[in-house]
């Protein structure tokens, strides 16, 4: 065997081997959050009925209950949210796009990096003082909790995530298209928002929806701000209960029927963000433009 082919054999056992410890410590990661899925699973799906949708929290001592109140608060606190972030999100992500050596570019860029990675309590703190604690310019009283003030704290958190995803998707565009719409007679608006933003939708609804899914599990700045609340209420000024509140309180109760109401909770908040993780793959796949 000559020198080259020793070599050769050595350099193939070597990927090999690198490719071996690479699956290993794949499914060594992958294995405690299966573990972790289906145990959420196998606890919370005997707890998961008609009853435990559409009832309101009973007292304890009493049989029943569910978490409507939850889940309508939920999900009117997450898209008071979107309705904040992703707007302003979308726009803010083409400005740096349109505008990538500018300063302020640069200075917003750096503040949205620096943004994705505040931690969550910390922007409920920031909220509380913001808009939960200061009386308001005109009624000179303090909007107090509510589920507006958690849905501002929510919001801070899902536009990184949606700048950076429409940043970057818009980046991957070619300069043609721009200059094909500028040719034609375009005005500069039309071009962003009737060719480079369509060409890029992929891009971005992956983006909004993610965002969404890191913000539905989010339980810190909730305590700050949207505060709970154990009856229903669709009042976005008032305070309202939502799936990661109802969670932590009743997780760490001394009650097992209330154990029981936040495994089915957990279960329920798990598929949702579970769904709109799977939809954004599909959204990408689906919607995806070739250029």
């Amino acid at each position: 065997m000559s020198k080259t082919d020793a070599h050769i054999k050595w350099r193939i056992a070597k990927s090999g081997a690198a490719k071996t410890i690479i699956i290993i410590l794949a499914f060594a990661c992958v294995i405690p959050l299966l573990a972790i899925f289906f145990y959420i699973i196998k606890e919370g799906i005997t707890k998961i009925n008609w009853h435990f949708i559409v009832n309101l929290p009973k007292p304890v001592g009493e049989t029943g209950g569910g978490i409507a109140n939850a889940l309508v608060g939920s999900l009117l606190i997450v898209l008071c949210a979107s309705v904040i972030a992703i707007p302003l999100g979308i726009l803010c992500g083409i400005y740096l796009s349109e505008n990538r050596s500018t300063k302020l570019a640069y200075y917003s860029r750096l503040a949205v990096d620096i943004m994705q990675g505040v931690p969550s309590i910390v922007v409920g703190i920031i909220i509380y003082f913001w808009l939960v604690k200061p009386a308001l310019p005109f009624t000179g009283k303090p909007l107090g909790f509510s589920a507006l003030s958690g849905s501002a704290a929510l919001a801070i958190m899902m536009m990184p995530i949606i700048i950076r995803s429409t940043e970057e998707t818009l980046k991957l565009l070619p300069d043609s298209l721009r200059e094909a719409g500028l040719a034609l007679g375009l005005p500069y608006h039309k071009v962003v928002m009737r060719i480079l933003l369509p060409c890029g939708i992929s891009g971005v609804l992956s983006g909004v929806i993610l965002s969404v899914a890191r913000v539905a599990g989010e339980t810190a700045p909730l305590l700050f701000t949207a505060f709970g609340n154990p009856y229903m209420n669709t009042n976005i000024l008032k305070p309202m209960q939502s799936l990661p509140l109802l969670i932590f309180n009743y997780a760490t109760s001394p009650y097992d029927d209330w154990h029981d109401l936040a495994w089915g909770a957990s279960l329920i908040l798990l598929l949702w963000v579970l769904i709109l993780n799977i939809s954004t793959k599909l959204i990408t796949r689906k919607w995806r433009v070739q250029l």
